[in-house]
């Protein structure tokens, strides 16, 4: 098993770590304000609803009973100590959890059941885990390198940022694969259109590459000319069509033949494990068998018959949990925050609900407003059009930009709701019609946000 970071032994004699960009297994758990973190994948494409149960379960005996799913859709669990680390490794093999090791490669949440993709990209998936774990000598990698590879179905990963990215497509009705490296499916630099058979070697390739600069070295730091050099496309990289924007995970999707999934988000990525569970266990009455993470702080419930679907969302906003793709919380980022991370200087949770209740307008769905509760931006690490970040004084206010960006307006903490409705006023009178909220602020610029802000 490849170490994801820098570790220190504690107490009890495992090694945990407090390195930024650390990967957080039970083999390396991550120091935290609120305890020990341990971040989990799910080795099969999800959960069976009986493990998720198992998870809340010991999330409670063995954590503080915070869950929480993260905006890559990998499981959390909160507040360990050093003792029940262990006591959480056995809880999970009792309950036959197994648990994805090494190089985290992703595949969209309704991968093999989704009827509008391409093809099912779980197959290319494991072809590629067995490839990687192939190589000898292994290859000593980035912890937090990720490659997602995706079947081309309308619940797609274009959104999420990847080292490596494949994603289907078709061109004169043969399936290809077409290869791109560091960032999302708009920011990426495309490599090439490959046959699939030529994917794998093509993959292993450029990890060789990245491990040859050592455990520090991302897709961004490689040569995309390069790259291209030593790989035969079969078609314009160029040629490829961009992907519409994925919806909202939240609601209801049609899988064909497959039924319905049922997608409900956790409140600004948390929930009580205890609430999750009895949640889960009223799913059980309806028919649902297994659970997929997904993108957005999601879940996807699976195996509920047609006629409860609808009942099982309105139960999902019964607990707090956002289940449709109006709910303005859908647009929020936010980290843990104070008290849960030793870096946060703000509650990012109470934060964000100030932001939703002063200006819901904005959330219309074309923007993410990031909440941070340091420069690191660990909710979303990429540009968001507006993103609010703790301050010496307050908050400082980004427009355009990540958390780590110099603010371009700070607001003192008691007035975050005026500025906020500053904000939304102002949109709401330069806005032109049919033009989102995203739109508008991107015309607008910096400068005119932020004397909105500023002004009074």
């Amino acid at each position: 098993m490849m170490i994801c970071a820098a570790p220190v032994e504690n107490p009890a004699g495992h090694r945990s770590s407090m390195r930024r960009g650390a990967c957080p297994s039970l083999a390396t758990p991550m120091v935290t304000g609120d305890g020990l973190l341990v971040r989990l994948r799910p080795a099969k494409p999800g959960f069976a609803l009986q493990e998720l149960v198992a998870l809340s379960e010991a999330a409670e005996v063995c954590g503080n009973g915070i869950l929480e799913v993260t905006a890559r859709g990998s499981l959390q669990i909160r507040g360990l100590t050093a003792a029940m680390v262990p006591v959480l490794a056995s809880k999970m093999a009792d309950a036959g959890i197994d648990i994805a090791e090494g190089i985290a490669i992703e595949t969209p949440p309704l991968a093999g059941l989704d009827v509008t993709e391409i093809v099912d990209p779980l197959p290319l998936a494991a072809q590629l885990r067995a490839a990687v774990a192939a190589c000898q000598p292994p290859l000593v990698l980035a912890p937090k390198l990720s490659i997602t590879v995706d079947g081309g179905g309308h619940l797609h990963l274009g959104g999420v940022t990847a080292d490596i990215r494949l994603r289907a497509v078709r061109i004169d009705g043969q399936t290809f694969w077409l290869l791109a490296i560091a960032g999302t499916e708009a920011t990426a630099k495309r490599i090439a259109v490959l046959d699939e058979p030529l994917v794998a070697p093509a993959v292993v390739s450029v990890l060789k590459s990245l491990a040859a600069m050592g455990d520090s070295g991302r897709a961004r730091d490689l040569d995309a000319a390069i790259l291209k050099a030593g790989m035969v496309s079969v078609a314009d990289v160029n040629a490829v069509e961009p992907v519409e924007p994925a919806p909202n995970s939240a609601g209801i999707h049609d899988l064909g033949e497959n039924g319905k999934a049922l997608g409900f988000g956790l409140v600004f990525g948390q929930i009580r494990a205890r609430e999750l569970r009895t949640f889960l266990e009223v799913l059980e009455t309806f028919g649902a068998t297994h659970i997929r993470m997904a993108p957005d702080h999601a879940l996807m419930v699976l195996g509920m018959g047609l006629d409860r679907v609808g009942a099982a969302q309105a139960l999902a906003l019964g607990h707090g949990l956002r289940a449709f793709p109006l709910d303005p919380r859908n647009h929020i980022a936010a980290c843990a925050g104070a008290g849960a991370c030793a870096s946060a200087l703000i509650d990012t949770r109470v934060t964000a609900q100030a932001v939703i209740d002063a200006a819901p307008s904005l959330l219309d769905g074309s923007l993410t407003v990031h909440v941070s509760g340091c420069a690191k931006g660990c909710a979303k690490p990429s540009a968001s059009a507006l993103t609010i970040t703790a301050a010496p004084m307050g908050y400082g206010l980004v427009v355009n930009g990540a958390a780590s960006a110099a603010p371009n307006a700070y607001i003192e903490e008691k007035t975050i709701r005026t500025a906020m409705e500053r904000v939304q006023a102002l949109v709401r009178e330069r806005k032109r019609a049919g033009e989102s909220a995203r739109s508008c602020l991107t015309r607008l610029g910096a400068e005119v946000i932020a004397a909105a802000v500023r002004q009074g």
